[in-house]
């Protein structure tokens, strides 16, 4: 894949922004955008960032082990650190701020940590789509002070997933994820048995053949997304007799598939207006 000169400049600024952080933590989930950042800033930092991985609850294990696998083979030094924000009544009460209450508990354990290895900074993986949508980590980031060097560089999801394979790196076209509290509809308490069960259903999705997926928890009614190119093959009456085996035994009363196909953020848009036009 030949990079545009637009896109070999948008790479150069990343590097400069990268040399200013100094000795630093990378916020790394394994996603597209954080092992991009964990990788370019371990070739270009060395032993001097760390990539840190937050476990809890939300983490699904596939994505907790897949991050570990990545970071071992491109020799990227990280740390597991344990998060509590499923203890915070603020997150735990899912309203429109959960976002918020999960990165304020991330970052504020990092900065703990980052004091004790006595490093310079702390980056996370927002990129330049994350601006469109709503995204109240981003706020508690700010708070903290935290950097964003592919934001500070322009790139988007698209151009941060062309820089990974220029690289080489597996992870360029790894399908979009998200923490599995993202999946429970918002005013239903975010619980380790409710995340349990979305773990267990996305499991089950992908053991069935199916790439990017979203399990919706809304209460006694599941939503099953599946990516528009991937749908025919779930609009059978054999597939809707595996998801509706699978589901009811997870417990859910009504199995449903969403027609419109996997999309990211659906569930923002059960929110108010006046709450999606708050960018805090």
């Amino acid at each position: 894949m030949l990079l545009s000169a637009e896109l070999v400049s948008k790479r150069g600024l990343l590097e400069e922004r990268i040399w200013t952080l100094g000795r630093t933590l990378i916020a790394y989930s394994g996603g597209v955008d954080s092992a991009y950042l964990a990788w370019i800033g371990h070739q270009l930092l060395k032993r001097d960032m760390i990539a840190v991985i937050a476990d809890s609850p939300s983490l699904s294990r596939t994505q907790l082990a897949d991050a570990i696998e990545f970071a071992n083979e491109q020799k990227i030094p990280f740390q597991i650190i344990s998060t509590q924000e499923l203890d915070r009544p603020e997150y735990a009460r899912n309203d429109g701020s959960r976002c918020y209450f999960c990165k304020h508990e991330l970052f504020t354990i990092m900065e703990e940590f980052r004091t004790d290895r006595q490093f310079d900074s702390i980056a996370y993986g927002v990129n330049a789509d994350d601006q469109a949508d709503f995204r109240p980590g981003q706020f508690a980031a700010e708070q903290h002070n935290v950097r964003a060097p592919l934001l500070e560089a322009g790139l988007s999801k698209h151009e941060i997933r062309q820089l990974a394979h220029d690289a080489g790196l597996r992870i360029w076209d790894k399908p979009a994820s998200a923490c599995l509290s993202s999946r429970i509809e918002y005013g239903l308490p975010v619980t380790r048995e409710a995340l349990g069960v979305v773990e267990r259903g996305e499991d089950a999705l992908h053991s069935l053949g199916f790439r990017q997926i979203r399990v919706r928890h809304h209460g006694e009614i599941v939503r099953i997304e599946i990516a528009p190119d991937e749908l025919p093959r779930a609009l059978s009456a054999e597939m809707a007799a595996s998801f509706t085996r699978i589901f009811k035994d997870l417990g859910f009363k009504f199995v449903t598939l969403d027609l419109e196909g996997f999309r990211s953020g659906s569930m923002n848009a059960l929110l108010p207006f006046s709450l999606l036009r708050r960018k805090d």
